[in-house]
């Protein structure tokens, strides 16, 4: 639960009497090394915790969010990094699968986690694949995809991918496989529209646009517009040519919406355009551009991970598998914390309050509460529980005497 720093991230130990910063740390260390803690095993509790907010948080559909995130990683006592994206990008890549609600948006659960190094890929959902077999985002993503499937949970997710999923054969693969999918293309692919070939940039230009809503974007707030086309995708699919040069593949043609989603400011000026590709039939498009403007919530998980609550990026485990165990068991905090959030109850309210003065954090004005201020809120209040516990009033008594004696 412990919100930590970049120069002290390791586990911190509650105030008991029989505890020390020292055995916690070496009762973590036994636990991640202990072989019968697997991935799996670590990711029940998460999957439970999509059941249920699932069933409690969502209407029609589940909103499942696949990105992809690098953790850079540059201690000396790191064997196992590898360049990422180029030779000074040092560290692992991660790969999250998050839940979130149809209807708020709320964070609900990570169901499915991958993290890739130089000795393999180690994953929730399978089994640890050497670096030699390692696969590529989107053929590794549709394997999560593919699993996500046979979960049964109550409602059907609709998977959400940003324009690194603008690739037309593994669209075809998800939707031949029965999925829904929604995902952010790019403007110069090819689709079929009134008959003619043309790019979705093209496209997205003869459209009629209709105010939806006021969003906030960068801080600032502006209208969001949405105008959407029945298209057909015929183009055939272009594999990687990283390793060797392959021809286009044909496939059958997929009928979708493209849907265009515009933030504009007070003048009409164009601040952002997300073009949009789905097989989602009897959502409006408005809601449809709304949930993908919910996307950048597993941009907040990861920021409450590394830079606002975790400090993953400082841990000092020396392997990725023990880095991505704790890193299943600190994604439990973070649920905890969005259940606290996202529970409209005038006890929770009380306790978001409290829990944020516990935290010593500013808000915004206007703003209630953060996730990463009610996760440091919670482990003050952890760390009091246990103090009134193992200490008794004279005990407690005593130490203010003493501390005063220094004012």
């Amino acid at each position: 639960m412990n919100v930590s720093d970049r120069l002290s991230a390791g586990l911190k130990a509650l105030p008991r009497h029989a505890s020390s910063s020292f055995a916690s740390t070496q009762a973590a260390w036994r636990f991640y090394k202990n072989e019968s803690i697997t991935l799996s095993v670590l990711q029940e509790p998460l999957l439970n915790a999509a059941y249920r907010g699932i069933a409690e948080h969502c209407e029609t559909y589940a909103l499942c969010i696949h990105d992809w995130s690098k953790l850079s990683y540059k201690h000396h006592n790191k064997k196992d990094t590898y360049a990422v994206t180029h030779e000074t990008d040092i560290g692992y890549d991660l790969q999250t699968s998050l839940i979130v609600s149809d209807q708020t948006g709320c964070p609900i659960a990570p169901v499915a986690q991958r993290l890739i190094s130089a000795e393999g890929s180690f994953a929730t959902y399978s089994k640890t694949v050497p670096d030699q077999q390692i696969k590529s985002h989107l053929d590794e993503v549709t394997d999560c995809i593919l699993y996500l499937e046979k979960q049964s949970f109550c409602k059907p997710l609709v998977h959400m991918i940003d324009r690194e999923a603008d690739s037309i054969g593994h669209i075809r693969r998800w939707d031949a496989e029965g999925c829904t999918w929604l995902v952010r293309v790019k403007d110069n692919p090819k689709v079929d529209y009134k008959n003619e070939s043309m790019s979705c940039k093209t496209v997205a230009n003869q459209l009629q646009f209709n105010p939806s809503r006021s969003v906030d974007y960068h801080g600032k707030t502006y209208q969001q517009s949405v105008a959407q086309a029945q298209v057909v995708v015929s183009r055939p699919a272009k594999p990687s040519q990283k390793l060797g040069k392959h021809p286009p593949i044909p496939g059958s043609p997929i009928s979708a919406r493209l849907i265009v989603s515009r933030v504009l400011d007070e003048d009409g000026k164009i601040i952002a355009e997300w073009l949009l590709l789905t097989n989602v039939k009897n959502i409006s498009s408005s809601i449809i551009a709304l949930w993908y403007y919910w996307r950048w919530k597993i941009e907040s998980f990861f920021k409450l991970l590394k830079s606002a609550g975790h400090q993953l990026e400082s841990w000092q485990q020396e392997s990725a598998l023990a880095i991505a165990k704790r890193l299943l068991v600190v994604s439990m905090a973070c649920v905890t914390v969005w259940h606290i959030a996202a529970d409209k109850s005038k006890e929770a309210a009380e306790f978001r309050l409290f829990l944020i003065k516990l935290s010593g954090r500013q808000m915004r004005y206007g703003k209630e509460f953060t996730h990463p201020a009610l996760l440091a809120g919670l482990w003050s209040f952890l760390s009091m529980l246990e103090v009134l516990q193992n200490y008794s009033q004279d005990q407690l008594h005593n130490f203010k005497m003493t501390a005063q004696q220094f004012v």
